[in-house]
């Protein structure tokens, strides 16, 4: 069935109070069963599952993946098999839509986990409560809730914004309930065995798991062990390519992962890679920039090396990171800038009267009570909790609750036309304005990005979750108590596994190659040099820190002018430098596995985007969950079992 909408002259000229009229008599399915036990438990479920992933993910990446077309996929699935077997009904499309918002709200609340709140423990060398990090993310999302729909009205039901990927989350459900469900059916047995297949990769790579097993046989981590055993040591410029990181692995994750990223991003990654570990890492080495590993004996070496000192990720990514934090930053500040209407439109209109003589939708949308007593009274507990777990004095705290409805707003706008929330722009634009306000507060610089970098992401992300549900006719309010149920699932299921698996009681755990948790290092990277100055580091860092900020403004200047055909990415290019070279690899390795997929078949070709290949998102999100989860599972075994 074709969604309904209205067309551009609409929703340039109709009233607000027309367009509610129009949308409950023409798009809203009354009640149609939506938040239901069996939708909210679905989705609290799948949320929990599909949020470690996005843990998995973020540790190694830096980045968080939507995993809303892939909750309703499996939602879908499930219960279509369950009504062939006799044992449930099938779920209705708003069932579907209500699971998958509160999957979504899950996976999005793993971001603080890797960015702010573990930047925050490596500077401090402590370790949080799990309860004070529980609730500091709790009222965090909360109030991305309370603060995004009042938006709601303007963006969705007013200006009618894409929200790109909560359009394709919305268009799939139709097609998968109103079209023909057996497509859904076939999406979902490819998500199941490609998920399956990765996990028991995951298990294969585990030698204490083969041990226990008394399997002499693992899967290789690496392709290139044997030529170190045989005493062959590929090496530029004196220093070993392992050393390096340049090493060919079987992170099928992180393929399916760059499967999912486009050829663009890839690209950028891979120049960025090369020129980081093969030009830069090498010359920096030779001149004693980057030195080796110690431990309380002295320098470690690698006896496989013949005892050559250990280098490794680590020590490459405390130099390299400079060059790469600097293009990611003036990158996004550059492009957040250079579209002046883009941040003038999103506070045009948003406290224009609307003279509405009756509201159509009062008993369907949130009333605006709730708002106006949860942003002072949530606020408020966001302040005192700064306060009281971090240190941030009571006057920066209040202050930063203003910079959040503004960041917020723009951060909205931005998601609603291009789906990208610029969430670490906003946070680095906090971070300077603390560095001016409470010049050598690291605490307070990190903490007060992390509300508003936080609230504003959370904000944006739901009214993403809402698109789906204002096309299908849902009901808002339902949709937002989804999305509260969804925070919580999120909360529960990934910060135990974040201090069991990762943190492991010392935040010196945080940082390795397999996990380079490169959005952390770069929020603690931008505290630590507005606090303390860049004159600790080397020379050689700071100028390349000085051509990465140049080489940011001048990719983002000629994608500008090029209007978006420019074929790199500045932040693909940055992140390069504060991951390892063979996930940099694997990724890119992945993305252009797909598209010369579609390039050597065009049969393979999506119909609706050609650039995408056949059922492409649930063969890459089936690998991406299997092999996640299955990798955490293997992590936890490891530590506390075997």
């Amino acid at each position: 069935m074709t969604i309904r909408q209205l067309n551009d002259e609409q929703v340039r000229e109709w009233s607000l109070e027309r367009k509610d009229r129009w949308w409950l008599e023409n798009v809203f399915r009354g009640d149609m069963p939506q938040l239901t036990l069996r939708s909210a438990l679905t989705g609290f479920l799948l949320g929990g599952i599909l949020s470690l992933t996005n843990l998995y993910v973020g540790a190694k990446t830096g980045w968080t993946l939507g995993v809303g077309i892939t909750s309703v996929i499996l939602a879908f699935g499930t219960f279509r098999l369950l009504s062939r077997l006799g044992v449930a009904q099938e779920i209705t499309i708003l069932e579907n839509n209500c699971s998958q918002s509160i999957a979504t709200a899950a996976g999005y609340m793993t971001a603080p986990l890797i960015s702010s709140l573990a930047a925050y423990m490596m500077v401090t060398e402590t370790v949080l409560p799990m309860g004070q990090v529980f609730a500091w993310m709790i009222i965090l999302a909360i109030l991305g809730v309370l603060f995004a729909f009042p938006m709601k009205r303007r963006f969705i039901n007013d200006e009618q914004h894409p929200f790109p990927e909560g359009r394709a989350a919305g268009v799939v459900m139709d097609s998968l309930h109103e079209g023909k469900g057996e497509e859904g059916v076939r999406q979902a047995k490819l998500l199941v065995g490609f998920g399956s297949l990765s996990a028991l990769i995951s298990v294969l790579k585990s030698g204490k798991i083969m041990a226990a097993l008394r399997i002499p046989w693992q899967f290789p981590e690496y392709f290139d062990t044997w030529i170190y055993k045989l005493g062959w040591k590929p090496a530029i410029a004196g220093t070993s390519l392992k050393q390096l990181s340049v090493r060919p692995d079987t992170d099928f994750v992180m393929m399916a992962a760059g499967g999912l990223m486009g050829t663009r991003t890839a690209l950028s990654l891979m120049i960025g890679a090369l020129l980081n570990y093969l030009v830069l890492a090498p010359w920096m080495i030779a001149r004693g920039d980057i030195v080796p590993a110690r431990n309380a004996s002295g320098i470690l070496t690698d006896d496989l090396l013949g005892g050559d000192p250990v280098y490794g990720f680590r020590q490459i990514t405390q130099w390299a990171l400079w060059c790469g934090v600097a293009m990611m930053t003036t990158a996004s500040l550059f492009s957040f800038f250079s579209k002046p209407a883009l941040i003038v439109s999103a506070f045009r209109g948003m406290f224009r009267r609307q003279d509405l003589r009756e509201d159509p939708l009062a008993d369907i949308e949130l009333p605006m009570r709730v708002f106006v007593l949860g942003i002072p009274v949530v606020g408020a507990a966001v302040v005192w909790m700064a306060h009281a777990f971090f240190g941030v004095s009571i006057l920066l705290g209040i202050l930063a609750i203003p910079l959040v409805f503004v960041f917020t707003l723009i951060g909205v706008n931005s998601t609603a036309l291009t789906s990208i929330t610029p969430t670490g722009a906003l946070g680095k634009l906090t971070q300077l304005t603390y560095g001016v306000l409470a010049p050598g507060n690291i605490k307070t610089n990190l903490m007060t990005a992390g509300i508003t970098g936080e609230v504003a992401s959370n904000a944006s992300n739901l009214l993403m979750d809402i698109k789906p549900g204002y096309m299908l006719g849902a009901k808002p309010r339902q949709q937002a108590i989804g999305h509260v149920i969804g925070i919580f699932a999120g909360a529960l299921a990934s910060i135990p596994v974040f201090y069991f698996a990762f943190l492991k009681g010392n935040p010196d755990n945080l940082i390795s190659e397999q996990f380079a948790m490169p959005a952390a290092t770069i929020w603690k990277s931008v505290a630590e040099a507005l606090t303390r100055g860049l004159g600790e580091l080397p020379v050689s860092a700071r100028w390349a820190a000085l051509c990465g900020g140049f080489a940011g403004i001048l990719l983002e200047a000629v994608k500008l002018l090029t209007r978006g055909r420019f074929p790199l990415s500045a932040i693909g290019m940055g992140l390069a430098f504060v991951i390892s070279f063979h996930t940099c690899l694997a990724m890119s390795f992945g993305a252009f596995l797909f598209w010369l997929l579609g390039r050597w078949k065009p049969a393979w070709q999506a119909p609706e985007n050609p650039s995408m290949v056949k059922n492409q998102e649930p063969v890459c999100a089936g690998i991406i969950a299997g092999g996640a989860l299955m990798g955490i599972a293997v992590i936890l075994l490891e530590s506390f079992v075997l």
